[in-house]
């Protein structure tokens, strides 16, 4: 699948049940597991074992799963549980109905931990197989990892010049929780009935699209 080398292929059904059985999972989520997916496979391994890649300074291991879903919705938060237990990078391929949707999401180390943050998530919108923009790109693993990243964020994520994936990741996130927060004043605004409270936030929502345009 994706076209990867065969050296890659792992190719085993993972229980879906491993990730929410004697497990701290909270009800919604083992429901969302339960309802939204058929099976989980893992479908390959990108290392610098598996390919002619060298090894990444920070990411040692690319997962793919592929997951077969009941509907074409998953819960972010399914996602979220399986990168928890899952202490590698993984890029997630959502089947329904003979399409496929890419996600990943950017995994950091946490400070002081083995284990990774999980930020936001980005994917592609439903398609073929053949359609999924998704190559196997870069000298060693952590490049590869940082491609498939943008590949599957398309226009959504873009980088500045010099400027890392961590920087446009953190910057994205900026502009998606101005965006919110302009919105809420934006509506704030026009149920406010009071003149001098309306100037005050209005005087909020400008400074806050000044922020925006600097990003």
């Amino acid at each position: 699948m994706l076209g990867l080398p065969k050296t890659t292929d792992f190719n085993k059904r993972i229980p879906k049940e491993k990730f929410y059985e004697n497990l701290n999972v909270t009800p919604t989520i083992k429901k969302c597991f339960v309802d939204q997916i058929k099976v989980i496979y893992w479908r390959n391994k990108i290392a610098s074992s598996t390919t002619n890649l060298a090894a990444g300074s920070t990411v040692t291991e690319i997962e793919v799963f592929e997951i077969k879903l009941k509907t074409n919705l998953l819960d972010e938060g399914v996602l979220r549980q399986i990168d928890k237990e899952i202490p590698y990078h993984i890029v997630f391929l959502l089947e329904y109905d003979g399409k496929y949707q890419a996600w990943t999401a950017y995994k950091e180390a946490s400070t002081g931990n083995t284990a990774f943050k999980v930020n936001q998530y980005y994917h592609t919108d439903w398609m073929t197989a053949d359609e999924l923009p998704l190559k196997l790109e870069g000298l060693n693993v952590d490049a590869v990892y940082e491609n498939f990243v943008y590949q599957i964020a398309g226009d959504t994520l873009q980088a500045n010049e010099n400027e890392s994936l961590q920087d446009a990741v953190e910057r994205d996130e900026k502009v998606k929780n101005l965006k919110k927060q302009i919105e809420v004043l934006q509506t704030k605004i026009r149920k406010e009935k009071q003149l001098n409270v309306q100037m005050k936030l209005n005087a909020e929502l400008k400074k806050l699209k000044k922020e925006l345009e600097g990003l």
